[in-house]
């Protein structure tokens, strides 16, 4: 049976919850719950092993900041002998518009912190990520305030349907494989 570590960047604590740079966190906990699973906490982060067709997903939200979170992702894949080519990064994206996927083999961390910590623990760029859009409607200088503040009303409305359809992507990587879920969800 396969295993895969699906990651979902975010931080820890209430005051982030609802924002946009914990939209990875948000999809994975709507990809646990359409499977029927739970979080509990674990070391370095909260841990759901949830099962579909077969394959299992080893879902984390690290709990070591998003600037850190090249530790947790490197304890588990070690502790789960999960090899990088089983490796999925659910992040944000400001270059992208509000709810834009793109699933993507590998590349540079985009200015993003999260995936520059990965980088420097894994000692690779090339593992599969999961940008979601998150767009970027701030005045110049506030980049920070935006990426950490919470959604509009006119995002929230749209987000359920966003949500559902990264997990759909997340169950189809894990199914179909890498290219064939670029094929299908890309720029959906």
């Amino acid at each position: 049976m396969k295993k895969f570590l699906i990651v979902g960047l975010g931080n820890i604590g209430a005051e982030y919850g609802g924002t946009r740079h914990n939209i990875g966190f948000e999809v994975l906990d709507q990809l646990v719950n359409d499977l029927g699973g739970t979080f509990e906490t674990q070391k370095l982060g909260d841990i759901a092993k949830v099962k579909y067709k077969g394959k299992t997903l080893i879902c984390l939200k690290p709990s070591t900041y998003m600037n850190l979170s090249g530790k947790a992702v490197k304890f588990w894949m070690q502790e789960e002998k999960i090899d990088i080519a089983q490796l999925l990064v659910v992040t944000d994206d400001l270059h992208l518009d509000f709810g834009t996927l793109r699933l993507k083999a590998k590349g540079s961390d985009g200015g993003h912190n999260g995936l520059k910590d990965l980088q420097d623990k894994l000692q690779t760029a090339a593992y599969a990520r999961l940008r979601f859009g998150i767009g970027s409607t701030y005045n110049k200088g506030r980049q920070v305030d935006y990426v950490l503040g919470k959604w509009k009303p006119e995002e929230i409305k749209a987000l359920d349907e966003r949500l559902s359809r990264a997990a759909d992507l997340i169950c189809s990587f894990v199914f179909a494989g890498l290219q064939q879920t670029m094929n299908a969800y890309n720029n959906t």
